[in-house]
C-alpha cells in the first residue's frame, strides 16, 4: 500500500523546510530555532557564546575622553601648522554651518618628540602615554559624522548619530556573553554623566540585561550593594520565592523581554553582592601598583582608581568595560583656551600608561582589547588670528588601540599637511568598531537583530575591518 508522506506542521518543522529551500537568512533561521527550543524559556541571556570565528581579544576596555580632545595638539604632528602660523585657509564649513570662511591657522600648543624604537611622535601633553608608544597602534585618519557633542558621542559609542540603538558594549555582551555569572558583562566606570547620558551605555532594543552597569568613583561606587536582609540566608530565600513566582508569570507571558530581564538582574545583583565588593578593595594590590597608576593608597577617586578597577574587572571576566573621565562639562570642549587640556591630560595620562604597563606585565594585554578615543578632535584653526582656543571638528581627529590582535607600535592614517581632513586611509566610526568587533571574533555584519521588522547592528549599513593594522 502507498506511504502517506508525513508532514510536520510544527513551527520548528517548518523553519527547518524553509532552510531547506533557502528562503530565510541564517541569522534570521538560527533565532527562529532558538526561541522554538524547549528550553528557550531557562536561557541565560548572559551565557557564555562562542565567537564567530577565532578571537584575538577576550575582552575590551574602551577608554573615552569627553569633549573633543585636540589631534593636532597631542598625537598628529602638524610642522605647516607651526610654520603656517596667523595665515589663512579657506574652508566650505565651520561648526555645522556650510559657506565659505576664511580661517586663522593655530600651532600647535605643545611641542612633539619621537618616542620609542617605534619614533611615533606624540605631543609634551602625554608624556606618560608617549613612553608606551611600541605598545600602541595610533590611527590619524578617524573621520566622524557630525560636529556636535550629543550626536557625536551617541555616533562613538552606538553607531548611530541621530537615534538612540544599542551600545558597543551592550552588543559585545549579547554578542559574547559573560563568563562570570556574579558580575556583569558590561561596566561603566564614570565620575559624572557623559553628553548623551545613560544612551552611552544602553541597551535600546537589545534584552535589557546587556545594558551597562554604572559605577561612579567614591566611598560606595554601586548602589545598594550591600544587602539589607538579615541575613544571607534570609536573602536567599526571599530571592528563591520571587524566583518562582516570576518564572510562573513568564510562564504566560513568555515573550516579555522587560521580565526575563528583570529576572536576570536579580540573579547578577545577587552575585555582586558577593564579588563586587572584593573588586573594589585595593588593599591588597602593591605600593608598586598603586604607583604605577598614581594612585594614593586608600584613595577611592580618580582616574588612577577607575583604571586600576578597570584592570580588576578585565581579569575577573567583564567583557567590556568602559572608563569615563569626565561629564558633560569642565571636560576637553576647548572652546576658549587650549590650556584646559593641561589637568585634563594630567589626570589621564600616568594612569592609562600604568593600565597598559601593568596588563603587559601580567600577560593580559596578550587578549586584552585597550582602546582610546574622543567623539572628535579639534579645528587646527579658528575665526581669529589671536584665538586660544579651538573649535570642534569631526573631518579627521586621532585614536589609538592596544593589545590583542593589533600591530604595535604603528600609526595608520594620515590627515592632510594642516589636520583639516584626511589624508589617506579613513577608517570612519563605523570602521573602527568593525574592527574592534573583528578582534573579538565578532563579524559585524552578522552580529544583528531584528528589531521592528528589520535586522540591526552596531555598523549600522556600513563599516569595514582595518586589517591593515592587525597583526
Amino acid at each position: 500500500m502507498p506511504i502517506k508522506p508525513v508532514f510536520n506542521a510544527s513551527r520548528r518543522g517548518v523553519v527547518r523546510s524553509l532552510v531547506g529551500g533557502s528562503m530565510l537568512l541564517p541569522g534570521i533561521v538560527s533565532e527562529l530555532l532558538a526561541e522554538d527550543s524547549p528550553r528557550s524559556e531557562n536561557r541565560d541571556p548572559l551565557a557564555p557564546k562562542p565567537p564567530h570565528f577565532p578571537a584575538k581579544a577576550k575582552r575590551v576596555i574602551f577608554i573615552y575622553m569627553s569633549g573633543g580632545v585636540s589631534h593636532v595638539d597631542s598625537w598628529d604632528p602638524k610642522p605647516q601648522l607651526i610654520s603656517g602660523s596667523g595665515k589663512t585657509v579657506s574652508v566650505n564649513e565651520f561648526q555645522g554651518r556650510k559657506g565659505d570662511y576664511q580661517m586663522f591657522l593655530r600651532p600647535p600648543s605643545w611641542d612633539f618628540k619621537s618616542h620609542g624604537r617605534s619614533g611615533t611622535e606624540v605631543s609634551s601633553l602625554f608624556p606618560h602615554m608617549a613612553s608606551c608608544v611600541d605598545d600602541l597602534c595610533v590611527i590619524r585618519s578617524m573621520q566622524s559624522d557630525h560636529t556636535n557633542h550629543y550626536e557625536a558621542t551617541l555616533g562613538i559609542h552606538t553607531g548611530s548619530f541621530t537615534f538612540a540603538r544599542p551600545s558597543a558594549g551592550a552588543w559585545v555582551s549579547y554578542g559574547l556573553g559573560t563568563v562570570n555569572q556574579n558580575l556583569p558583562s558590561f561596566v561603566v566606570i564614570a565620575p559624572q554623566t557623559p553628553y548623551a547620558g545613560g544612551q552611552v551605555w544602553g541597551s535600546d532594543f537589545l534584552p535589557g540585561s546587556h545594558q551597562g552597569t554604572l559605577v561612579m568613583p567614591g566611598s560606595s561606587p554601586v548602589a545598594n550593594i550591600q544587602r539589607r536582609a538579615a541575613s544571607s540566608r534570609l536573602q536567599e530565600l526571599e530571592l528563591e520565592t520571587m524566583e518562582r513566582m516570576n518564572r510562573r508569570h513568564l510562564s504566560t507571558h513568555s515573550s516579555d523581554p522587560i521580565l526575563a530581564s528583570r529576572m536576570k538582574s536579580f540573579q547578577t545583583a545577587f552575585g555582586m553582592q558577593a564579588e563586587m565588593p572584593e573588586v573594589f578593595d585595593l588593599s591588597k594590590e602593591s605600593d608598586t601598583t598603586h604607583a604605577m597608576y598614581g594612585l594614593e593608597r586608600g584613595s577611592t577617586s580618580g582616574f588612577g582608581w577607575q583604571c586600576l578597577v578597570a584592570r580588576r574587572l578585565a581579569e575577573r571576566g567583564v567583557r567590556f568595560v568602559e572608563l569615563i573621565d569626565v561629564g558633560s562639562s569642565n571636560n576637553w570642549d576647548a572652546h576658549g583656551d587650549m590650556q584646559t587640556h593641561v589637568p585634563l591630560a594630567k589626570n589621564v595620562d600616568k594612569p592609562i600608561a600604568g593600565l597598559i604597563q601593568d596588563l603587559k606585565q601580567r600577560g593580559m594585554l596578550d587578549d586584552t582589547l585597550v582602546v582610546w578615543t574622543t567623539e572628535f578632535g579639534r579645528t587646527p584653526f579658528n575665526s581669529a588670528a589671536n584665538a586660544k582656543g579651538r573649535e570642534h571638528h569631526h573631518w579627521v581627529f586621532s585614536s589609538w588601540m592596544a593589545g590583542a590582535g593589533l600591530k604595535a607600535g604603528i600609526t595608520y592614517g594620515e590627515s592632510d599637511e594642516l589636520g583639516i581632513r584626511v589624508g589617506k586611509d579613513p577608517v570612519h566610526v563605523h570602521d573602527f568598531h568593525a574592527t574592534i568587533l573583528h578582534l573579538l571574533g565578532l563579524d559585524h555584519t552578522r552580529l544583528t537583530y531584528r528589531n521592528s521588522g528589520r535586522d540591526y547592528r552596531l555598523t549600522d549599513v556600513h563599516g569595514r575591518v582595518v586589517k591593515e593594522i592587525l597583526a
